[in-house]
C-alpha cells in the first residue's frame, strides 16, 4: 500500500514512470533544439534583412539574379528550415501548456508539425526552383 500512496504523489506522469524519465530528462532536447534555432536565426535574420533591404525597388531580374548565387541560396534555405523547425517547436510548448484533452493535444501537435513541414518542403522547392 505504501509503494501505491508513493506512486500516486510522485511528481513523475504515468508514462514518465514507465520510462525512467523524470520531469528533466523529457523536454531536455527539445529546450536544447529551441535555442539552437534561436542562435542560429539571429545571424540568419539579420543577413536577410539586409539582403532583401538592397533588393527594394530592385527589377524582378535582379531578385532572381540575387536568389541565383548559390551563397544566398544557402542561407535563404537554412533560414527557412531554421525558422519553421523554430515555430513548429514554440507551437508545440504553447499546445502542451493549454491545451488539457490528451487528443486534442495529440492531433494539434500533429496538425502543426504536419503544416510546418508542408511550408517548410513548398517554401525549400521554390527556392531550389527558382536557384536551379
Amino acid at each position: 500500500m505504501a509503494e501505491d500512496s508513493a506512486s500516486i504523489r510522485s511528481l513523475r506522469s504515468p508514462l514518465g514512470r514507465v520510462r525512467g524519465m523524470g520531469s528533466a530528462k523529457g523536454g531536455t532536447h527539445h529546450w536544447w533544439m529551441q535555442r539552437v534555432t534561436s542562435i542560429a536565426l539571429l545571424p540568419l535574420s539579420i543577413w536577410l534583412i539586409f539582403s532583401l533591404s538592397r533588393l527594394i525597388g530592385a527589377e524582378y531580374a535582379v531578385a532572381l539574379q540575387w536568389l541565383g548565387n548559390t551563397f544566398n541560396a544557402v542561407l535563404l534555405l537554412a533560414f527557412l528550415a531554421a525558422a519553421f523547425h523554430h515555430t513548429a517547436a514554440g507551437l508545440q510548448v504553447v499546445i502542451e501548456d493549454y491545451i488539457r484533452s490528451d487528443l486534442q493535444r495529440f492531433a494539434l501537435i500533429c496538425a502543426v508539425n504536419g503544416l510546418a513541414i508542408l511550408l517548410w518542403l513548398a517554401t525549400t522547392l521554390s527556392v531550389l526552383r527558382i536557384t536551379l
